[in-house]
C-alpha cells in the first residue's frame, strides 16, 4: 500500500470558524476531500471573534508555553485545538491575547484595520513552524493559504529548513485575488529581522502590500498555486520564476484530485 503523504495546511481562514470566503471554504474542503490520500494537520490564527465554547476549542497544554520575541518583546504562545464538525479534521489555533483581542478579526471593534497586523503576521507564521517542531509531526509538504501566511515560506527557508522535523519537506504557496483589507505598517520588514535574517533579506517587503507579499512568498516557495482573479503581475512573476505551478479548475467537483496529483508530482521532483 502506498504510504500516505503528510500535508501541513497553514491558512489565515478556515470555515466554519470564520465567515465564508474562498480561502476559508477551500481550506476546509480541500483537506477533507482528499484525506484518504494523506495525513493532515491544519493551523490558523485564533481570532478574537471565534467563539471558543460554541466551537469547542480547548488549550493544548503540552504545546503552549513558548515565548516568541518580536521587536524586543516576549510574546506568550497559546495553542488551542478543535475538530471540524462532521469530519475527522483537527484544527490547531495560534493564540495570544494581545495579538488576537476579543471580538476582532482583521479589524478592531470600531472597524479600524488593526495597526499591529505586521506583528500578528510575524507571530503567527513563526509560531506555526515552531509549534510543529514541538508537536513532532514530520510533514512532506507545507501548503500556505492567504496573505497572513505569506511570511511562512521565508521563515521556513531561513530559520527552520535545517530542523530534522522538516528534512526534505517542500513548501507551496496558494495565491488568491483577495486583497489585504487595510494597510500593513512598513515596520514589517524591520521587525522580521532577527538572528539569521538580515535587512537585505527583507528589502522586497519594505512596502508590504498584497503584490509584494505575494511575490515574496513565491520567492521562497518550491511551488505555486493560483486561482481565478490573480493579478497579471503575479501571473507573470510566477511564469518568470519557472517554478512548478498549478492552476486548478475549482468548477470541477473533482478538483481536490488535481491538488493530490500535484502534491505527488512535487514529492517526485528533486
Amino acid at each position: 500500500m502506498k504510504k500516505k503523504k503528510r500535508v501541513l495546511y497553514i491558512s489565515q481562514e478556515i470555515s466554519p470558524y470564520v465567515g465564508e470566503s474562498e480561502i476559508a471554504n477551500l481550506s476546509r474542503h480541500l483537506p477533507y476531500s482528499i484525506q484518504k490520500h494523506q495525513e493532515t494537520r491544519l493551523f490558523m490564527p485564533k481570532y478574537g471573534n471565534i467563539n471558543e465554547r460554541r466551537n469547542q476549542l480547548h488549550e493544548v497544554i503540552r504545546l503552549s508555553g513558548m515565548n516568541l520575541v518580536i521587536d524586543d518583546y516576549d510574546n506568550p504562545l497559546i495553542i488551542k485545538v478543535a475538530s471540524i464538525p462532521s469530519t475527522k479534521l483537527q484544527v490547531y489555533f495560534i493564540d495570544n491575547d494581545d495579538y488576537f483581542p476579543k471580538r476582532t478579526f482583521f479589524h478592531s471593534k470600531k472597524g479600524e484595520f488593526l495597526k499591529f497586523t505586521e506583528e500578528r503576521m510575524i507571530f503567527f507564521c513563526r509560531a506555526v513552524l515552531q509549534t510543529v517542531v514541538k508537536l513532532g509531526w514530520k510533514p512532506d509538504l507545507i501548503h500556505c493559504h492567504g496573505w497572513m501566511t505569506s511570511l511562512v515560506p521565508f521563515y521556513f527557508k531561513k530559520l527552520f529548513v535545517n530542523e530534522p522535523i522538516y528534512k526534505d519537506a517542500k513548501i507551496i504557496y496558494s495565491c488568491y485575488k483577495h486583497k489585504i483589507p487595510g494597510v500593513i505598517s512598513k515596520a514589517l520588514a524591520e521587525k522580521s529581522v532577527l538572528e539569521g535574517i538580515s535587512p537585505n533579506d527583507v528589502k522586497n517587503i519594505k512596502t508590504p502590500n498584497h503584490i509584494n507579499l505575494t511575490k515574496f512568498a513565491i520567492d521562497y516557495s518550491d511551488a505555486v498555486i493560483t486561482g481565478e482573479g490573480v493579478s497579471a503581475s503575479v501571473k507573470n512573476y510566477i511564469k518568470d520564476s519557472k517554478k512548478l505551478h498549478l492552476f486548478p479548475d475549482h468548477s470541477d467537483e473533482k478538483y481536490p484530485l488535481q491538488y493530490s496529483e500535484f502534491y505527488d508530482q512535487m514529492l517526485e521532483t528533486e
